[in-house]
């Protein structure tokens, strides 16, 4: 083990699947050296690997994904950087219309094995057209899947079995926790298909949630620890996601909150609680809550972007109100 920030661990996750296999190349806006893409994530391995490995694209997210998508047809292993959530909507004719359904229209002769990986920005203050979390469109679409580490040896684990995935997979790394340290394997790490984490164990609440609000979830766990036992899931897969463990988590304590960043109207938390809801009608001892974005753009200014994101306070009121 190493202990390590995200931005390092993603990193290594890039460097060695590239030395394991040569059929790995990244394509995005900046990525070569010195720049080594926005937030370093790629910084030293075009000098390691040289510029036919490691792209500079144009300005232009179609472009990008488009040339990922015809290399994975041609059996390559691209990864590709949208250097920012939002930016999604710009290449999402080539994403939803095409990387996702390549392998259904194809009878499945043809598969798509890319990465995508993007930020997910939020409390940075970028502004309303950089700092979304727009998982929900994702998850929307069929053939595509969906991953939100939370920790860097997840961040790790999760790139590395989206490399190795045949099908197109969308990382959304959060911005917030790019700094954050932690023990990272050194060697061959995975994170399973659709597998979620435990983080905290708990008997009287579920939270379940994914990305930065992991860390919230703990917060407010320990906040109410003399008031409620609290468990907490971190989904980390979001497309498949995890219906078996939060199901027995749910079953167990019987009250169920979600916690995500994304604007609650049309969120993935409405997904998780209609789920848990259909699954355990009469034995859930309150409704599932949802703790999330406002409704709104997410503003510039500290004061009102601090409020549009959800926070421990919010995730405590909805542990005691589930409680009551």
């Amino acid at each position: 083990m190493a202990n390590m920030t995200m931005v390092a661990a993603l990193n290594q996750a890039l460097d060695q699947e590239m030395a394991a296999d040569d059929r790995v190349f990244l394509i995005g806006e900046d990525i070569p050296d010195p720049t080594g893409g926005a937030f370093q994530v790629t910084k030293g391995l075009s000098t390691k690997y040289g510029l036919d490995r490691v792209l500079d694209s144009p300005i232009s997210e179609q472009a990008i994904v488009g040339a990922a998508i015809g290399a994975a047809m041609a059996g390559m292993r691209p990864v590709a950087e949208v250097m920012i959530c939002d930016f999604l909507g710009v290449c999402m004719d080539q994403l939803a219309n095409h990387a996702a359904k390549l392998r259904f229209m194809s009878g499945g002769a043809t598969t798509v094995p890319m990465v995508v990986r993007t930020m997910g920005s939020g409390g940075i203050n970028f502004g309303g057209q950089h700092s979304q979390m727009l998982e929900a469109w994702l998850i929307h679409t069929p053939g595509l899947k969906v991953c939100i580490p939370s920790t860097p040896a997840d961040a790790k684990g999760l790139m590395t079995a989206a490399m190795r995935d045949p099908d197109p997979v969308v990382i959304i790394e959060p911005c917030v926790l790019y700094q954050l340290k932690g023990e990272v394997p050194e060697g061959d790490h995975l994170v399973p298909l659709g597998k979620s984490d435990v983080k905290r164990e708990g008997s009287d609440v579920t939270i379940v949630t994914y990305g930065r609000q992991v860390h919230d979830a703990i917060a407010a766990a320990e906040a109410v620890s003399g008031e409620a036992s609290v468990e907490v899931i971190d989904l980390r897969w979001l497309q498949p996601w995890d219906t078996e463990a939060v199901i027995a988590s749910a079953r167990k304590t019987k009250r169920v909150v979600v916690a995500h960043q994304a604007v609650q109207r049309g969120g993935f938390g409405g997904e998780i609680a209609a789920v848990v809801q259909q699954e355990l009608f009469g034995v859930l001892s309150a409704p599932v809550l949802r703790v999330a974005g406002k409704n709104t753009p997410v503003p510039y200014a500290t004061e009102l972007e601090t409020f549009h994101i959800p926070s421990v306070g919010e995730i405590v009121d909805a542990i005691r109100a589930v409680m009551k």
